[in-house]
């Protein structure tokens, strides 16, 4: 049987709203996150609290410390969502104005200036693979990772067109103690947790 592209198109978003259905059902039922990739449904097993929540809370305000009032780095609800790509990701802190911020359902990934995440013990290739992969296509210009189980981090930057669709063209790596530069903003990573 020969799809013609439109008919792919409205098969694939047809899929896309099965995922986001299905996605939205588990919220509250199952532990973790899911969020909605281009390979599929990741489900994030992660325990609540721990290193993970405190880095996060960590990196957000060592950044709203230094950001200007009109900016936020938030570390809550809700998504940012590309339904044009089939991509539904939730990034543990998102850098964005509050006015991008105040919309109904999900975020234009395009209006985030930053997404950082850190890495899950359960799932790292979703931060390290997935998210490198995803993060670029849907327009977020910087994407931070800051890594619990090894003490290092890395921020990509500067999107730019490939054969297999955008990427990041630059990787700064840092180790945990070294000031790191997330935007216009740099930071210090001293003291933040690690898995045991």
């Amino acid at each position: 049987m020969t799809i013609a592209p439109d008919d792919a198109r409205q098969g694939a978003s047809h899929l896309y709203r099965a995922m986001r259905d299905f996605v939205q059902s588990m919220d509250d039922s199952l532990p973790g996150k899911f969020e909605i990739t281009k390979e599929g449904i990741v489900h994030d097993m992660m325990s609540p609290g721990g290193p993970h929540e405190v880095t996060a809370a960590h990196v957000s305000r060592r950044l709203e410390r230094l950001m200007p009032d009109e900016l936020l780095a938030h570390t809550g609800t809700p998504d940012v969502e590309d339904e044009s790509e089939g991509i539904m990701r939730h990034p543990d802190v998102m850098v964005i104005a509050w006015n991008d911020l105040d919309v109904q359902g999900s975020i234009d990934p395009r209006t985030l200036i930053a997404a950082i995440e850190v890495v899950s013990r359960s799932n790292p290739d979703n931060d390290w693979v997935g998210k490198v992969r995803d993060y670029p296509l849907i327009g977020i210009p910087v994407y931070a990772i800051f890594d619990p189980r090894t003490g290092t981090g890395a921020v990509l930057t500067d999107i730019h067109p490939t054969p297999d669709g955008p990427r990041y063209a630059t990787r700064k790596d840092f180790v945990y103690g070294e000031d790191v530069t997330i935007g216009d903003w740099t930071i210090g990573t001293e003291n933040l947790p690690l898995y045991e």
